[in-house]
């Protein structure tokens, strides 16, 4: 099976619960994974973005995906998320981390150094080489600060082997239309906004990975799967409800929002690792109020 068939549908960026100590909290991850297992979600994403990877060591991302492989249990997929700004010290962990459970490695756009095209493609192409599962772009140029534009997409999924596929987080729907014109019929072309999810499957996508569904994984995934049956009279009735539920939950940052929302489901601490802070006391209470109505 590919890529594109085994990885259709909704993944979920799993968040990382910390204790009040800020340690990691394994028991409250153990929650999450059933939960949202239990939810419905086709494959877990270990150390995306969400997950605050960057606050955590090499020696906490490995016992991080070591624990998420031994409490999915072969229930779906994992995809582990490995990404970053120094292409060298990445390829030396695509060699030496534990990603023979793994299907895909989901890997973000360098942040910060803001690369030319070029630049862009040579990293993917680096990593490509080296990693031994197939690689999964991450464009997201809100937080990296560079594009990763369509054409450039296009010649990876097209020159580079082992690039199979991207989440599409941009915003921009023409070039999200561009990519899905132009792909390899076996790249997989997965949202990365949870809020434009339905209108990206109606061009062409087949799913997203969801930050939403840490915290609202039944209605989440049952509005994806209805996008994908072209079911768009019954996604949207779902998605309706959800629509408040996304501007919440991304009002001020993320993770912090959805945390939030899961904190008040009693599925973990509401604990995040400096620099992200607990979002406000007035943003708390109306996740509240939206997490009860729902």
């Amino acid at each position: 099976m590919s890529l594109r068939q085994t990885l259709r549908g909704t993944g979920v960026a799993l968040v990382t619960p910390f204790r009040s100590d800020y340690s990691i909290d394994y028991e409250s991850l153990r929650k999450v994974i059933d939960h949202v297992i239990t939810g419905g979600v086709e494959y877990v994403v270990s150390l995306g973005t969400t997950g605050e990877t960057p606050t955590l060591s090499k020696e906490e991302k490995i016992a991080i995906a070591n624990f998420t492989y031994e409490k999915v249990a072969g229930r779906v997929p994992v995809v582990v998320g490995i990404g970053g700004n120094n292409t060298a010290e990445l390829i030396e962990e695509l060699k030496s981390f534990p990603l023979d459970k793994a299907v895909g490695v989901l890997s973000a756009s360098p942040y910060y150094s803001k690369p030319s095209q070029e630049g862009l493609f040579q990293h993917y192409k680096a990593l490509a080489a080296v990693s031994p599962k197939p690689l999964l772009l991450y464009n997201v140029p809100g937080r990296t600060g560079r594009n990763l534009n369509a054409s450039t997409t296009v010649k990876l999924a097209k020159e580079v082997k082992n690039i199979a596929g991207i989440k599409e987080a941009s915003g921009d729907m023409a070039q999200c239309m561009e990519i899905l014109r132009d792909k390899p019929e076996d790249f997989l072309v997965v949202s990365g906004d949870d809020a434009l999810t339905l209108p990206q499957i109606a061009c062409g996508m087949e799913g997203v990975i969801s930050v939403a569904a840490n915290s609202f994984p039944r209605m989440f995934t049952d509005m994806v799967r209805s996008c994908l049956k072209g079911d768009f009279k019954g996604a949207k009735a779902a998605n309706d409800k959800l629509i408040r539920g996304y501007e919440l939950l991304f009002s001020e940052n993320n993770p912090a929002g959805v945390k939030a929302a899961m904190s008040e489901m009693k599925l973990i601490g509401n604990y995040l690792r400096l620099p992200v802070v607990p979002v406000s006391e007035g943003l708390q209470e109306k996740i509240k109020k939206y997490v009860a109505g729902l």
